[in-house]
């Protein structure tokens, strides 16, 4: 039955004038329909072509679109999937990157006007899909403290406000700056110098909230916190295992690999508790996959290309437990037939092999049934075919990284290819694909709250100053330190920080202790709205957008999921003579704070990135001579581990033993995971359908096994509360439409942002600390 209404909850009502930090209820329910089975094909290239002339217009969305992905051109705002080295299609990028596009690059203007009709309150009340349909912000915005509206303000007061608020601060450590994973190598770099120059550690970045589990698991694992396969591996493979992970919505790029890779011979598993469209078929809409021109309506109107030919649908956070069934199988396979282990491997470049075989061999395969929810045979049938393969990638993202467990979870992934000997081998590898353009290069440049000494010591000899060697607050921290009241400035470059984050009231609260809050941005979000006592919004250029600094076209680089650093120029003029590039805007920012204690030419750096990535050359690994590799052509950082130099405490790639994942549910609760529509990315909502799904028209769903409706005697489309359990805490999200769906039993799943107000911000990840957004304990109730 339903459970009774929550005894106590932390959405507590708010006054009428204050911002809401929660979406608002829809005013009408979703229209539910049959899932897709098919990605992409005709209802991709529709929609495509559909939103681009919808926001730019017939002659505009040529001249973007053509430069997408391009080396003369600028990278994708959304995933960091690669683009081939050479030679890249006429159309290289696909629906969602289009979305991503056309969003950016819209005719539609956010003005100061537009903040005169609309109080911060009134804002709130609207949803967030209206507020990114409102269009680019046109100029730098304060809102004064006790003001109910946004006015404008100049760049340099607003850069003398920060300023000044920074260095009242009783501390370096009472401020924190986060970072967006859009943000460019060049304003990454340059922006963490300021933080350290200003005297603190405190760089929460997205990473902390997506792939953090995955870096700190690869780490200690294998020596390398990134992928260890290039995109041409994907022709090579035999195998492709893509675990936790819907490459359809959050990668689609991606689908046109796994397409090739199954043309030319590969297997594809899918393991995942939902039945992604993205992993079943698909259909290229892009006429330059096929033969001929004759050959591609025929082809665009086909049934495509079947992908994972064996799918594992396991219950949430159970993956350690279907890693486990199949490394025995391995251990079986080798027992019955040999050859199935790389012993020779093991031998020469690993350490803790014996610890898993014993923990293999004293794992029953009853718990092992019992904890996944898929039958013995199933999992031995898939364990036979890996045990065949040659040259295996897994791939996976935010479906493994976000469980307490998460750390534990990747692990035991890296023990089931380094069984096979599949990591240093072409055509296999680990592949961890991140979200978000630049995430990884954010990172690379010294975005991290835990940088090493090495770095510091590398910034010490360049800029001749002493950094800060106290670790910093990472996205989680910083939120209770701001909700204690330690932390009195928030910076945000890039981003949607409270949409992003769990626990959307308790960080609604922490953004309102602060004194400044602050955020670059190309559009209007949520975290605009809920500020602190005065708020800024800084205005910059996007990645579409020419960049003209001193009279010179300026270009930047990103670093994409398989360490390829490539360029970014952009084609079109700026949506306002007022907007600001992001490497100047922190140039600026560190100018006014710093004043005469940095010896750093900010206005020259602003002014000339080959200056900045002359510094980055001298100090981050790997770059050397820079300007000139990257003028010639895009470069692969090293991989050591993809050459079997594994930088770990023991020299080797270690083995990991993990116990299975326990889960106590009591009766009429179940497990939660938040995912995304087809419609979003990551906070940024392009519409209100998920078309692969066969929703409609709202986001407000939550997506439930039909048996266990029965059970609880809910009826398809009924309106329910949703409560989450964390330590005895509860947290409520209001009026969910139930929607029947092929998911496990006692499982759900709901869309972020909506879903993040159930997010416990102390669930969190073992030695990763990422918020566990993806196993969340939740019982339901009528709505009222």
């Amino acid at each position: 039955m339903l459970s009774e209404k929550p005894i106590s909850s932390n959405s507590t009502p708010k006054p009428n004038n204050m911002p809401q930090a929660q979406p608002p209820l829809e005013k009408k329910d979703a229209h539910v329909g049959e899932p897709e089975h098919i990605a992409a094909g005709v209802p991709g290239l529709y929609q495509t072509t559909r939103i681009s002339l919808k926001e730019m217009g017939p002659s505009r969305a040529l001249r973007t679109l053509l430069a997408l992905n391009k080396k003369d051109g600028f990278d994708c705002q959304s995933c960091a999937w690669p683009s081939p080295d050479n030679p890249r299609k006429i159309a290289e990028f696909c629906e969602n990157g289009a979305k991503s596009v056309a969003a950016e690059a819209t005719n539609r203007r956010v003005t100061p006007e537009f903040f005169a009709q609309w109080s911060v309150a009134a804002l709130s009340e609207q949803s967030d899909h209206w507020l990114d349909q409102q269009g680019r912000l046109t100029h730098p915005m304060i809102l004064r403290q006790g003001a109910t509206h946004y006015e404008l303000i100049t760049w340099d007061a607003a850069f003398a406000l920060i300023a000044q608020e920074l260095n009242a601060l009783s501390s370096p450590n009472a401020a924190t700056f986060y970072t967006s994973g859009r943000t460019s190598n060049e304003a990454a770099f340059l922006y963490q110098l300021f933080v350290r120059q200003f005297g603190t550690n405190n760089l929460p970045d997205c990473s902390n909230m997506c792939h953090e589990s995955s870096t700190v698991a690869l780490t200690e694992s294998i020596g390398l916190g990134k992928t260890t396969v290039r995109l041409d591996d994907f022709e090579k493979t035999d195998l492709i295992v893509i675990i936790g992970q819907n490459p359809g919505t959050n990668h689609p790029r991606m689908l046109s690999s796994l397409e090739h890779a199954k043309k030319n011979g590969a297997t594809i598993i899918g393991i995942n508790p939902m039945r992604e469209t993205g992993l079943l078929r698909v259909v290229n809409p892009n006429p330059q996959e096929y033969d001929n021109l004759l050959a591609y309506p025929a082809g665009l109107l086909g049934h495509g290309t079947e992908l994972a030919s064996e799918f594992l649908q396991l219950r949430i956070n159970s993956d350690i437990a279907v890693l486990k069934g199949l490394m025995k199988t391995l251990l079986d396979e080798e027992a019955r037939v040999g050859g199935v282990i790389d012993h020779t491997f093991i031998e020469q470049h690993t350490a803790g092999f014996q610890q898993v075989v014993e923990d293999l061999n004293a794992t029953a395969w009853a718990d092992i049934v019992e904890c996944c929810g898929i039958p013995e045979a199933e999992i031995r049938r898939v364990g036979v075919t890996i045990a065949q393969s040659k040259r295996m990638i897994v791939c996976w993202a935010m479906g493994l990284t976000q469980h307490k467990n998460a750390v534990a979870t990747i692990q035991t992934l890296v023990n089931l290819l380094l069984l096979g000997g599949h990591i240093g081998r072409e055509g296999a590898g680990v592949c961890c694909v991140r979200g978000h353009s630049n995430v990884q290069g954010d990172r690379t440049m010294g975005i991290w709250e835990k940088v090493s000494d090495a770095f510091l010591d590398a910034l010490t000899k360049e800029f001749d100053f002493v950094p800060p060697r106290e670790h910093g607050l990472d996205t989680v921290d910083s939120i209770t330190a701001m909700h204690n009241g330690e932390v009195k400035v928030f910076f945000g470059l890039g981003g949607n920080f409270l949409s992003a984050t769990p626990d959307t009231e308790y960080t609604a609260q922490a953004l309102r202790q602060c004194r400044l809050t602050a955020h670059v941005s190309t559009k209007l979000n949520r975290s605009h709205l809920i500020t602190g006592e005065q708020a800024l919004i800084l205005p910059c250029l996007g990645r579409s957008e020419k960049d003209i600094r001193a009279g010179q076209e300026q270009f930047v680089t990103v670093e994409d999921t398989m360490l390829v650093i490539n360029p970014s120029r952009g084609v079109l003029p700026p949506a306002s003579p007022k907007l600001m590039s992001e490497p100047a805007i922190v140039a600026e920012l560190a100018r006014a704070t710093l004043g005469p204690r940095s010896k750093v030419n900010w206005e020259a750096l602003a002014n000339n990135y080959d200056l900045i990535r002359e510094h980055i050359a001298h100090v981050v690994p790997e770059f050397e001579d820079f300007n000139t590799r990257i003028r010639k052509d895009i470069f692969y950082l090293p991989n050591s581990a993809r050459a079997r130099v594994f930088k770990t405490n023991t020299g080797k790639a270690n083995f990991y033993a993990h116990p299975l994942p326990q889960h106590t549910l009591q009766p009429g609760q179940l497990m939660l995971m938040t995912i995304r529509s087809h419609d979003q990315f990551n906070t940024t909502i392009y519409g209100l359908d998920d078309r692969y799904r066969g929703i409609k028209g709202g986001r407000r769903v939550i997506f439930l096994n039909r048996q266990d409706l029965t059970e609880l005697g809910i009826s398809p489309n009924a309106k329910v509360d949703i409560t989450s359990h964390f330590a005895g805490e509860q947290r409520v999200a209001k009026s969910f439409q139930v929607v029947p769906y092929d998911i496990p039993r006692r499982c759900a799943a709901a869309y972020f942002p909506e879903a993040n107000v159930l997010v416990p911000l102390g669930s969190r990840a073992d030695k990763s600390n990422s918020p566990a957004s993806k196993s969340i304990v939740i019982s339901l109730s009528a709505a009222i």
